[in-house]
C-alpha cells in the first residue's frame, strides 16, 4: 500500500496550459470591466499525465481511472464555480429578441418632446422643419455608429467603461454623471406630466367641474401612487429586455395619439384636409417674406421678420436635437440582444430612429395644421382649448400619460447602471443593492416633482449640457481615443468626421444655454425641453 502511494506521489505535476490572450472579453461576447481577467480558464486543475507510467497490476489501473474521473469532475465543478465568480452585473446572456430591442430603444427615444414639435413646426415652417428633423435623425444614427464601433474594438458594452478606456477615471466619471443628470431630468419631466395632467383627466372622466380638495384629484398624491404601483415594479426587473412588452404597449399608445391628432385635424377642417399640406408649404414664413418684399414692404420690416424667424428657428434646433436622445440606453440594449453583433444592433437603432422620425413628423404636422400659429408649446394644452371634456381628447391625454409613465423604467435602467459602475464597479449582481438604488432614485425624483415646482428650469440647464455630451461630444472623442492610430490615423476621414461631430455638439451646447438664459432674462418661455 505504501508503494502504491509512493508511486502516485512520484507522478510529475503538469502545468496548466495558458489560455489565449483576450482583451476585455468573456465567452458570451460581453465586455468585462477594466482590469478584470478571465480566470475561469486559467485556474483549471492539472490533468493526469501518467499514460507513460508502468503500472504493476490491474487494480492500480482501475484506481488510476477512478482518480482521473474524479479529477475531470472536479475540474468541471471548479470551472463552473469560477465562471459564477467572474460574472458581473453587466454580463447577461443575450436573450432579448430583435423586435423587443426595437421596442425598447424606440420607447427610449420617444419622450415628452413629441408634444412640442408642432410648436417647433409653427416657428420654422414645414419644409425647414422636415430638413432639420432629417439632419438630426441622421446625426443620431451616426452617433450610435461611433458608440458601437468603439464598443466593438475594446469589447466593452458600458458607456461609462468606454469613458474609462478613453480617458481613465475622469472619462468614466464624466460619462456616469452626464447619464445620471440627463436621465433624472427626463424622468422628472415625465412625472411632471403625470402630476399636471392626471388630475385633469380624472376630473374630466368623472364630470367634476371644480375640485374640492379630494385626494384623488391632487397631483402630488397621484404621482406617488403611479410611481409605487406602476413604475417601481417595472424598474425592479433584473434585465432591460423584460420591458419589451411594456415598451410595445407604450409605442402603441403614441400611435393612438398620432391617429387621434389626425382625426381631430380632419374633423375640424374636413373640406380642405387634402389641401392643407400644400397650403402650409406655400404659406410658410419664408415665402411670406418674399411676397412682402415683392409688394414693396419696407426693408426694415423684412429685416425684422427675418430676425424673428432666425431666432425662432434657433429655438427649434435644440428641441429637435434632443428629440432622439437614446444613447445611454443603446449599450445596455446591445448587451441583452440575442445573437449580438454591431451590424445587428445598428439595424435595431436605424429601425427605431426611422419609426420615431415618422411619428415625430406626422404628429407635428397634424398638430400644426389644426391650430397653425395658435399652437402652444405643449400640444395637449392646445387641444384642451377645443373641448376639455371631449371623449377623444381625454383618451389622447390618457394615452400620452400611459406612454410617458411606461418610459420611466426604461430611462431608469442606465442611471442605475451608471451608479453601479461608479460606486460598485467590481461587485456581482446583488438584489438588495439593485432594489435599493431603484427605490432611492424614484424617491428622489418624486420629491423633486412634488416640492420643486420650478425644477424644470434647472433641468433645462442640465439637459443643455449633458444631452450634447451624450449625443455628440462623448461618442466622438471616445471614438478618436479608442480606435488605434495604426488602424485609423488622426488625419483619416473617419476621425476628421468624428472631430467635426464633436464640434457640432459644442455648438448645440452653446446655443441651448444661450436660449435658456435669454428666456430667463426676458421672462418668456419659448425654449421647450427636448426630451
Amino acid at each position: 500500500m505504501s508503494e502504491d502511494k509512493a508511486a502516485e506521489g512520484m507522478e510529475p505535476a503538469p502545468q496548466a496550459a495558458a489560455p489565449p490572450a483576450e482583451i476585455n472579453t468573456i465567452p458570451n461576447g460581453k465586455g468585462h470591466e477594466a482590469g478584470e481577467q478571465t480566470t475561469a480558464a486559467a485556474k483549471s486543475p492539472p490533468g493526469d499525465t501518467s499514460e507513460q507510467e508502468i503500472v504493476p497490476n490491474s487494480s492500480q489501473n482501475v484506481r488510476s481511472e477512478d482518480l482521473e474521473a474524479k479529477r475531470a469532475e472536479s475540474q468541471e465543478f471548479l470551472s463552473s464555480i469560477e465562471d459564477k465568480k467572474t460574472t458581473r452585473f453587466t454580463d447577461f446572456e443575450g436573450k432579448t429578441s430583435f423586435g423587443m430591442s426595437v421596442f425598447n430603444l424606440g420607447n427610449a427615444i420617444m419622450g415628452s418632446g413629441i408634444l412640442g414639435l408642432s410648436y417647433a413646426m409653427a416657428n420654422t415652417g414645414v419644409v425647414l422643419f422636415l430638413v432639420l428633423l432629417t439632419v438630426v435623425a441622421v446625426l443620431s444614427s451616426y452617433s450610435i455608429h461611433l458608440l458601437l464601433k468603439s464598443s466593438g474594438i475594446v469589447g466593452i458594452r458600458a458607456y461609462e467603461q468606454l469613458g474609462q478606456r478613453a480617458f481613465g477615471t475622469p472619462g468614466k466619471m464624466a460619462a456616469g454623471i452626464a447619464i445620471t443628470l440627463q436621465n433624472i431630468g427626463a424622468m422628472s419631466s415625465y412625472l411632471f406630466i403625470v402630476k399636471n395632467e392626471f388630475p385633469l383627466v380624472i376630473q374630466a372622466f368623472m364630470g367634476i367641474t371644480s375640485s374640492s380638495g379630494e385626494w384623488y384629484l391632487n397631483g402630488k398624491y397621484l404621482v406617488v401612487l403611479v410611481s409605487i404601483s406602476v413604475i417601481l415594479p417595472l424598474a425592479l426587473m433584473k434585465q432591460l429586455g423584460y420591458l419589451g412588452y411594456t415598451s410595445g404597449f407604450s409605442l402603441s399608445c403614441m400611435v393612438f395619439f398620432l391617429i387621434s391628432v389626425c382625426t381631430v385635424m380632419l374633423y375640424s377642417k374636413p373640406p380642405t384636409a387634402c389641401v392643407l399640406c400644400f397650403k402650409a408649404l406655400m404659406t410658410s414664413t419664408t415665402l411670406g417674406w418674399c411676397k412682402m418684399a415683392e409688394a414693396g414692404t419696407a426693408v426694415s420690416m423684412v429685416i425684422s421678420q427675418c430676425s424673428v424667424f432666425l431666432l425662432q428657428t434657433a429655438y427649434t434646433i435644440p428641441i429637435l436635437a434632443f428629440a432622439f436622445v437614446c444613447h445611454p440606453e443603446v449599450l445596455p440594449i446591445y448587451t441583452e440582444l440575442k445573437n449580438p453583433s454591431k451590424k445587428r444592433m445598428q439595424h435595431v437603432s436605424n429601425i427605431s430612429i426611422v419609426v420615431m422620425y415618422t411619428m415625430y413628423f406626422l404628429a407635428a404636422l397634424f398638430g400644426y395644421l389644426t391650430f397653425y400659429g395658435e399652437v402652444e408649446s405643449e400640444l395637449l394644452h392646445t387641444y384642451s382649448r377645443l373641448d376639455p371634456y371631449d371623449t377623444l381628447i381625454l383618451c389622447v391625454r390618457l394615452a400620452v400619460l400611459t406612454a410617458v409613465t411606461l418610459t420611466v423604467p426604461i430611462v431608469l435602467f442606465p442611471v442605475r447602471r451608471a451608479i453601479q459602475q461608479l460606486f460598485f464597479p467590481n461587485k456581482t449582481f446583488y438584489w438588495p443593492r439593485h432594489i435599493a438604488i431603484a427605490v432611492t432614485l424614484l424617491t428622489l425624483i418624486n420629491l423633486l416633482v412634488i416640492f420643486a415646482p420650478n425644477i424644470l428650469g434647472i433641468f433645462g440647464i442640465i439637459g443643455a449640457t449633458s444631452a450634447p455630451c451624450l449625443i455628440f461630444i462623448f461618442p466622438a472623442i471616445f471614438y478618436i481615443r479608442i480606435v488605434p492610430k495604426e488602424q485609423e490615423p488622426m488625419r483619416s476621414t473617419p476621425k476628421i468626421l468624428a472631430a467635426c461631430f464633436a464640434g457640432i455638439g459644442f455648438l448645440f451646447m452653446i446655443m441651448s444655454l444661450s436660449f435658456i438664459i435669454i428666456d430667463w432674462t426676458s421672462g418668456s418661455s419659448k425654449g421647450n425641453g427636448g426630451h
